[in-house]
């Protein structure tokens, strides 16, 4: 019975040693992204543009915000989109907005593999700004501001509720990019 045993359990080990076995890398959680389709948001503070459908715009609740800063919230995504608003009063004001914004932006360098910058233009619309895409594990990839120079100012940080690893965060932001790419071309001032 013993000598029984031992044969079988040496064939096995034996029969089993002969497959082609290697372990399964490590891999990340599928993500799915939901359709894009998009909606009209108008707010009571002199702006409004396109959102999508699969997000909604939530009052700030930090203790400095005002009555005009929202948040986009992307429900499933774990992102939110920051934005402040300013009623610009003199020209001073603007340069001093437009300064903390570029600071704001340039505190990420540490972190950032770099920072490129782009111009937001659209003269009909009385939009004008720029537009940071920062690149690497830095706690924001995007931020922006808007101005029409003489009344509004907006500025927006984009911010991911999850460890800066932009190797796994990668997909969610280039497809949250292309949400801010349409808001930031359907913007007006009210």
């Amino acid at each position: 019975m013993n000598k029984t045993l031992l044969f079988v359990l040496i064939s096995i080990f034996f029969i089993s040693c002969n497959n082609d076995y290697s372990p399964k890398p490590r891999g990340y959680y599928r993500i799915n992204l939901p359709v894009k389709t998009y909606k009209n948001y108008k707010s009571d503070c002199a702006y409004s543009f396109n959102i999508p459908t699969y997000s909604e715009v939530v009052n700030d609740s930090t203790a400095d915000a005002t009555e005009c800063w929202k948040n986009v919230v992307y429900k499933g995504l774990n992102g939110r989109l920051h934005m402040s608003y300013y009623k610009i009063a003199n020209k001073q004001m603007l340069a001093s907005l437009i300064e903390d914004s570029r600071r704001l932006v340039f505190k990420h360098t540490v972190k950032a593999d770099g920072i490129s910058e782009s111009r937001i233009d659209h003269p009909d619309a009385k939009v004008h700004g720029l537009y940071y895409d920062i690149e690497g594990n830095a706690a924001s990839s995007v931020q922006f501001f808007v101005t029409d120079s003489t009344e509004h100012y907006l500025r927006g940080a984009l911010y991911f509720y999850a460890s800066p690893q932009i190797d796994s965060i990668k997909p969610v932001l280039d497809f949250v990019k292309k949400d801010i790419a349409v808001m930031l071309e359907t913007f007006k001032w009210q």
